[in-house]
């Protein structure tokens, strides 16, 4: 297959098109370079790009390919909250207009990453695909009507697929510290202590950064019968942890931290545990293989090597961070688009 992978240089999609091309594929990028300077570690190889913003894209970009996924967008709550508006221009109004475009270049599948943020604050009971939505931010409530726009455009022609994923977590050649597991993880290898800004109670499904790969690459070579119109809560039902309980493995995993809780640490109303058993019982090879203390130890061991240091843990791999520099800067402008001085 011939396959786009927006966002091909972000923290997914460093991982992702390795993994693609592996498998056999043509693999082509669309990035528009926000997260360039974000490296870690070694650099996936180069593939064919576009470089191109999302809002930039026309029907002519998308022609020959098998295939669109889409990881491209505001990667994160604090990024959306920054300002709603674009979050909508970028989220959902570009990301439903790719679908479009797409289906008008005769693309025959889109697969979109979505979010279990959706579910918002769902409290202690579990979640399948067929729970209702209630999201508490604007990047979880783009999610949903990115969902709900492209699933009427399934047709014989254009199959969508919407992969739900849980809160990511692992290495990538584009580092995010802003990740709980990550971020957790971080902080007792920088400072000895696993500081906690909630107060630990919020449930989350939590999910390695190559059981998602894995999980795109296997709806991307399913039978069209199996993920056609389909939403996919990717991650393991055994894989929902409190908070405190990552800070836990955390401080065991990481010699000498303790849990510590940051001032003013007060309860995050983002709470939901998912179940993941859709994904097992269609596509049983996409199954994730991590755990969450696997994953700190591959943290933990990479940020050994790599000489991770406070101030990229607290700002070059921190995406809102990351995006009020090149603000401050002039690089790029509140529409979050490179300026002429690029």
């Amino acid at each position: 297959m011939k396959v786009l992978v927006t966002g091909h240089t972000g923290y997914i999609g460093s991982v992702l098109v390795p993994m693609v091309a592996a498998a056999g594929h043509e693999v082509w990028g669309l990035d528009s370079g926000l997260f360039r300077d974000c490296g870690f570690g070694e650099a996936p190889a180069p593939i064919p790009a576009l470089d191109l913003d999302l809002r930039q894209v026309q029907a002519d970009d998308l022609k020959d390919f098998d295939a669109v996924v889409h990881l491209a967008g505001i990667s994160n709550d604090p990024v959306g909250d920054l300002s709603p508006q674009c979050t909508y221009e970028i989220n959902h109004a570009a990301s439903v207009r790719l679908a479009a475009l797409a289906k008008e270049a005769g693309v025959p599948r889109y697969l979109f990453s979505s979010s279990c943020s959706l579910y918002g604050s769902a409290g202690e009971d579990f979640v399948d695909e067929t729970a209702g939505f209630n999201p508490v931010t604007p990047y979880g409530e783009s999610k949903i009507l990115v969902e709900q726009d492209v699933s009427l455009m399934a047709g014989d022609d254009f199959s969508p697929t919407f992969l739900r994923n849980a809160t990511v977590y692992g290495v990538s050649p584009r580092l995010r510290t802003d990740l709980v597991v990550n971020n957790l993880t971080g902080f007792a290898y920088l400072q000895g202590e696993v500081l906690l800004m909630s107060d630990g109670t919020p449930w989350r499904p939590l999910v390695h950064i190559e059981d998602v790969s894995r999980a795109f690459l296997a709806c991307l070579e399913a039978p069209r019968e199996l993920v056609h119109n389909q939403s996919f809560n990717i991650g393991r039902t055994e894989e929902n942890y409190q908070i405190r309980d990552v800070a836990k493995i955390v401080s065991e995993v990481v010699p000498g931290s303790r849990v510590a809780f940051g001032e003013g640490a007060t309860a995050d109303i983002r709470d939901y545990r998912v179940d993941c058993s859709k994904l097992a019982r269609v596509l049983p090879d996409a199954v994730p293989r991590w755990t969450v203390r696997r994953g700190v130890e591959e943290l933990y061991e990479a940020y050994q090597r790599n000489g991770l240091t406070a101030d990229d843990f607290k700002n070059r791999y921190v995406r809102i961070a990351h995006v009020k520099h090149l603000l401050a800067e002039g690089l790029i402008d509140n529409t979050l688009q490179w300026t002429s001085t690029i």
